[in-house]
């Protein structure tokens, strides 16, 4: 654990990561490839419901990726077998869809990567299985603010340590932990790139942010601590180490001359 906090602050104070400048081209490509991640997000909704089994979610995105001239990232990545994660309730990241049913007032993360015309996007966001408890929709709603803060920060010449900084101050502030063991992620040429996007850092440590990165933003926010223990039986399965709520969103931010564009926001949520 302290050699691994340790690691991030000698990559926080590193300001010399070579992270790729996308070229107006490549954003482009990069921007459609967000586009369709999020429109499947949109998409898998209204089967996100009490009764339904993840496996089946996972079919339905699939299918929807491929109909629409892409191939899911994660098929195939290091040996994941499916289109997508599904993380339910206490599983932090990486939940492999499998026969768990889910059941009303759950919470879920669903996390979906295109690949269309050689081009990554990235994206997930939390779903309401029927109505949730009070104590759920505060630490989805809470985690939601906190990838909107974290954006915020995303500007020319400001440090990517400003990033974390801001997620934590504000989970923090609300009696939540910031998953430090994930972090977000250069994407766009690659699945995964430089740099890395810790969601807990200082502020004024880090890369310089200039026009033409992009990365994502993903805060992992924990109702109890911030530690996470992977299933034995599947090795990718992220849970809570102490069994209490998790949530996440995710957003494929570019920065820009003038500040940042979430694209893979295309519904205007952020």
């Amino acid at each position: 654990m302290f050699d691994l906090i340790k690691n991030i602050k000698s990559y926080f104070n590193n300001k010399n990561v070579a992270i790729v400048i996308k070229t107006p081209e490549q954003i482009e490509g990069i921007r459609k490839s967000a586009q369709l991640a999020a429109k499947t997000l949109k998409y898998i909704e209204p089967f996100v419901k009490p009764g339904v089994k993840t496996k089946e979610l996972d079919a339905l995105i699939e299918a929807f990726v491929r109909e629409n001239g892409a191939l899911p990232a994660t098929k195939g990545y290091r040996g994941f077998k499916h289109a997508s994660c599904i993380s339910p309730n206490d599983v932090v990241c990486h939940g492999v869809p499998n026969d768990t049913v889910l059941n009303a007032g759950d919470i879920v993360n669903i996390d979906v990567t295109t690949i269309l015309n050689g081009y990554f996007g990235d994206t997930c966001k939390m779903y309401y299985v029927g109505e949730p408890s009070d104590y759920a929709k505060k630490l989805v709603e809470t985690t939601k603010e906190c990838l909107k803060l974290g954006m915020q920060e995303c500007k020319p010449g400001a440090n990517l340590g400003n990033v974390g900084a801001a997620i934590a101050e504000h989970a923090h502030k609300n009696g939540y932990s910031v998953v430090f063991e994930f972090c977000g992620h250069g994407v766009g040429l690659k699945f995964h790139e430089e740099p890395d996007v810790q969601h807990i850092a200082e502020r004024g440590t880090g890369p310089i942010l200039k026009p033409g990165m992009v990365f994502t933003i993903e805060p992992m926010i924990n109702a109890g601590k911030a530690r996470c223990k992977i299933d034995r039986k599947d090795g990718w399965t992220a849970r809570t180490i102490d069994s209490r709520l998790s949530a996440q969103f995710e957003h494929t931010v570019l920065i820009t001359e003038n500040g940042y564009e979430a694209l893979t926001d295309v519904y205007g949520d952020f």
